[in-house]
């Protein structure tokens, strides 16, 4: 998918992607690539910088964990984060109903 399509939902995709679990950045990525069947094969250098930024505004919390011997910084939803994610989605919803009246007639 096109970048400019992305452009205002990566917010709510990224958000959506730790819901359910804390996860580190490549875990998101894959997570995003696999539930998209490839439509959201996102490079690092897009995911992270964005994680970061829902983190400074409160949205994700991090921490460092040691998995497999690989230290990763691990990012789970505040509740700050849950509020926003749904709002997102209320959004997405109302948007994407909107988009298929004036395409599908």
């Amino acid at each position: 998918m096109r970048g400019e399509a992305l452009k205002g939902h990566l917010d709510l995709l990224l958000l959506a992607a730790v819901r359910a679990a804390p996860a580190h950045g490549y875990a998101i990525i894959e997570a995003l690539r696999e539930r998209s069947d490839g439509a959201f094969d996102l490079p690092e250098g897009t995911v992270y910088p964005a994680l970061h930024r829902l983190e400074r505004a409160g949205l994700l919390s991090s921490r460092w964990s040691s998995e497999s011997g690989r230290r990763r910084r691990v990012y789970e939803l505040t509740r700050a984060g849950r509020e926003a994610l749904e709002r997102h989605q209320e959004d997405w919803r109302r948007f994407a109903h909107g988009v298929s009246a004036v395409v599908d007639g």
